[in-house]
């Protein structure tokens, strides 16, 4: 009887980018090995391509579905007559149990290695693997960015911690500024016409003096602080980098600084930064070159300049400190 297997689970377009990784996660001891092996043979400036990965066909065997012979079956399975405990078996002659990479032989049989190639993006995860910068820890997140709470503006509503007294009492001088006025004009004018009526008693003066008394009640009713006044802090989300990195690149330009040796460090500091971008991805970089004096230059001067004298070196450390606390 025959079974059909038919795999119906969702796959994106990069179907076979998400079985590499699996492949790569899997293998992931054989691939280490193979990866360290590799940068102790490489030279500093051959980072910039992959590595050819072999790994032994025996630790990628699976098992697999297979008819079996079925119906009913008698076997006759004779006893060990030839060897007792102890015995030491001897190796069999030919190329029985041998890899692919001796010589042919018309006996035996072998296996021949998994090869499969990692390109430069892969090498480099594996190579910078354990990898960590001093004093700096390294977050896992997709995102390379965190948030901040800082202040936005202001709000008519909000809780008691954040309320905002110079704000809320310059809204409230503002309210009782503009609901006064028109008051204060009337007070002026009956207080103008009071005075022009004289000490006459009048049924005019009686009429001044109470709209006077009116208008200045209306005025003190005004409150000195209202609901409506109040202002609160809007505190917003602001986004900060959670980890950066500077890069010092120090180097002497004395005269025994001969073009080659300024080219040897030039390859150091091209590793460096390329460790620096693979795990913080704000990396500033300062170049400091020094020989009497130091200097803070940009990298055409740093590694170019003709520049030359004596030698040194604290100069420079104490340039670095410098623009660290700054």
């Amino acid at each position: 009887m025959a079974f059909l297997i038919i795999d119906r689970r969702k796959q994106g377009k990069q179907k076979s980018a998400v079985n590499r990784q699996r492949f790569l996660k899997r293998f992931r001891k054989h691939i280490k090995e193979a990866v360290t092996d590799a940068v102790n043979k490489r030279s500093i400036t051959d980072m910039e391509r992959g590595e050819e990965i072999s790994i032994p066909k025996k630790d990628i065997s699976e098992p697999i579905f297979h008819h079996g012979k079925g119906g009913k079956q008698r076997r006759v399975l004779p006893g060990n007559k030839e060897f007792v405990r102890g015995d030491r078996i001897d190796r069999p002659k030919g190329g029985g149990g041998g890899g692919g990479g001796g010589q042919a032989s018309d006996q035996g049989e072998g296996m021949d290695e998994f090869v499969f190639e990692l390109n430069q993006q892969e090498f480099l995860d594996f190579m910078f693997e354990d990898l960590e910068l001093p004093n700096l820890v390294r977050k896992q997140l997709k995102d390379s960015d965190s948030y901040k709470m800082v202040k936005g503006g202001y709000l008519k509503e909000g809780i008691p911690a954040r309320l905002n007294v110079v704000q809320s009492l310059r809204g409230a001088k503002a309210r009782r500024i503009a609901l006064g006025g028109a008051i204060r004009r009337e007070i002026r004018a009956l207080e103008e016409e009071l005075e022009a009526l004289g000490e006459m008693a009048s049924e005019r003066r009686r009429e001044v003096e109470y709209q006077l008394e009116r208008a200045r009640r209306r005025l003190n009713n005004i409150p000195f602080l209202d609901d409506f006044d109040l202002r609160y802090n809007n505190m917003i989300q602001q986004p900060t980098p959670t980890t950066s990195a500077v890069m010092f690149c120090l180097m002497d330009v004395s005269g025994s600084m001969t073009q080659d040796i300024k080219d040897l460090a030039k390859r150091f500091f091209v590793l460096l930064h390329l460790f620096l971008k693979r795990h913080y991805e704000k990396t500033e970089v300062v170049f400091i070159r020094h020989h009497t004096k130091a200097d803070e230059v940009d990298e055409q001067e740093f590694f170019y300049s003709r520049e030359t004298g004596g030698t040194v070196v604290s100069s420079a450390l104490e340039l670095m400190k410098t623009i660290v606390q700054e």
